[in-house]
């Protein structure tokens, strides 16, 4: 039977060792870029090109979430080493309780405590969904200053290092505004505040989204027919102008471009079955794989991204299945760096509505 994207092993490649990107490029914008468009073969730009593959008018949709350093390292009363990696806030109330994910989970039970500085102790309070746990930050310190000042940036594991004085800037995009990320959405870390300002000077408009990436990112698929597969929720919002510059954009055939999954994702949990987006905030489950009816985008800037994950799924759904898979064997013939530091594609489309 040929592969048509519907299984989880359609979805499998050899990627050679040493093309996961442990480290940044040396600038931002000197990534490669793998370009996908409606006709024609493959392109090679160098990312610094990609205003040449934007028209005026365009709109593009960035997500200004920003990484938490929600990944911290201290002690339990014995002296043994224990981490909690903050994933959300769990109490409106209460900015100091979190849910997180401890290790080691046999160990640390309700009633358990981990001591990260003189300042900072955190308490396990009960457990959560997903082998999660609630905890709370004891500390008079406030939860932002306390992980700016303790914190560490939860890197992804397939990087096999620990954090580094660049990752506080380079795992960041420029324009990240929001705390509340445990992930960066990758497909920002290539713009420079330079490449921005000069798609702004051509007519590119840009807007942006909120989705906070949550754990679920790192989770791998687990079901063999891959829509039994449960997305995690993630919490968004969408700010009026953005609503109404990209369902304006659609409605007069320009085109609206996602920078990312997240933003992708944002942007169709938000639109309507006539292309309206809805201004608002909520959480979204969204799971995007092929078939799949996008109603809001046009064009997606995106990194390569692991085997089996629903990121590849979802650019599969919209690149489509056998173009994604070429693209992806393009990229390792021709070298490219793969994965969160790694190097990006575009998917090229016509616009709007027409």
């Amino acid at each position: 039977m040929t592969a048509d994207g519907s299984k989880l092993a359609d979805y499998d490649y050899e990627l050679p060792p040493g093309r996961i990107a442990r480290y940044p490029t040396a600038r931002r914008d000197q990534s490669r870029l793998l370009v996908l468009a409606s006709s024609g073969g493959p392109q090679h730009l160098r990312f610094a090109d990609v205003g040449t593959l934007f028209r005026p008018g365009d709109v593009m949709v960035v997500n200004e979430s920003r990484v938490l350093p929600a990944r911290l390292l201290g002690r339990k009363p014995t002296g043994a080493p224990a981490e909690v990696l903050l994933v959300r806030p769990a109490d409106a109330a209460d900015a100091h309780v979190w849910e997180a994910l401890v290790r080691p989970g046999s160990k640390l039970k309700p009633g358990r405590h981990v001591v990260v500085a003189e300042d900072l102790d955190i308490e396990i309070l009960d457990s959560a969904p997903g082998s999660g746990r609630r905890v709370r930050l004891v500390t008079d310190l406030a939860v932002e200053e306390a992980l700016e000042r303790y914190g560490h940036v939860p890197l992804p594991p397939y990087l096999e290092r620990e954090d580094e004085a660049v990752d506080r800037e380079r795992y960041q995009t420029v324009y990240a505004r929001e705390a509340g990320s445990v992930a960066a959405p990758t497909a920002g870390l290539h713009f420079t505040s330079e490449l921005l300002e000069s798609l702004e000077a051509q007519g590119v408009q840009r807007v942006a989204v909120t989705l906070h990436v949550g754990i679920g990112t790192f989770r791998p698929v687990d079901s063999k027919d891959i829509e039994g597969h449960e997305m995690h929720e993630e919490w968004y919002t969408v700010p009026e102008s953005t609503a109404e510059a990209v369902t304006g954009a659609r409605r007069e055939g320009r085109r609206v471009w996602a920078v990312g999954t997240t933003t992708m994702r944002t942007l169709e949990s938000a639109v309507d079955a006539d292309g309206v987006v809805a201004a608002g905030s909520g959480r979204t489950a969204l799971f995007i794989r092929p078939p799949y009816d996008f109603r809001a985008v046009d064009c997606l800037l995106t990194n390569f991204h692991l085997p089996r994950s629903t990121l590849m799924m979802l650019v599969a759904a919209f690149a489509g299945y056998e173009s994604t898979v070429a693209a992806y064997a393009e990229a390792i013939r021709e070298g490219y760096r793969f994965y969160s530091y790694g190097d990006a594609m575009a998917v090229v489309k016509g616009g709007g509505t027409e």
